[in-house]
């Protein structure tokens, strides 16, 4: 008996969680705020897949739209031209999901923004940076939010817990302040 160490075409489709495929996202350029000048191409092209449970980062110069297109994958920004999907499902447009279904893609999406001292709210303590995704996402029962916090900031090496819960971003140093960031983004449990 022979076995294949080759998985199908159709597993391997399976296993894709984010597709990026030829996406541009440009932005209209005015003058007196009416007339059409031309455009910022600031994501020209991309293309990528993401499989379950693998990570990416996305890494460039300063200024070669590295934010723009994570705006675009998590739908703050249209895109002009290309296809998102999530999970066999476009996400591109926003006549293929309503609000409901962009709350849910996004609670599924853990996004690490760059620059932790601008990511963090001045005027929320740790507990309330780390409790809104939750609160905002149902988790209704405060125990398994408690118990979802700690563990984050366990995770992370953010000990003793209650040392941090209580404090605000710029009480911590910058690594501090990204370890929250990741903190953050994982909360949810994203895929």
């Amino acid at each position: 008996m022979q076995t294949s160490a080759l998985r199908s075409e159709e597993q391997v489709e399976n296993d894709v969680l984010l597709s990026v495929k030829d996406l541009h996202t440009w932005f209209e350029l005015r003058r007196l705020g009416f007339i059409r000048v031309g455009h910022v191409r600031a994501v020209d092209g991309v293309d990528f897949e993401l499989n379950r449970n693998e990570a990416i980062a996305i890494v460039g110069e300063s200024g070669c739209g590295k934010s723009s297109l994570i705006r675009t994958i998590l739908g703050l920004n249209h895109p002009t031209k290309g296809e998102v999907s999530f999970d066999g499902r476009s996400v591109s447009t926003a006549e293929s999901y309503g609000k409901a279904d962009l709350k849910w893609y996004r609670s599924q999406v853990g996004f690490v923004q760059q620059d932790p001292y601008g990511a963090l709210p001045p005027f929320m303590t740790i507990r309330q940076i780390l409790d809104e995704p939750m609160i905002v996402n149902g988790v209704r029962d405060p125990k398994d939010r408690e118990a979802r916090m700690r563990q984050a900031m366990l995770d992370l090496k953010l000990t003793p817990v209650d040392d941090y819960l209580g404090k605000f971003p710029h009480m911590l140093s910058g690594g501090q302040q990204q370890r929250v960031v990741i903190a953050r983004s994982m909360i949810l449990q994203p895929k």
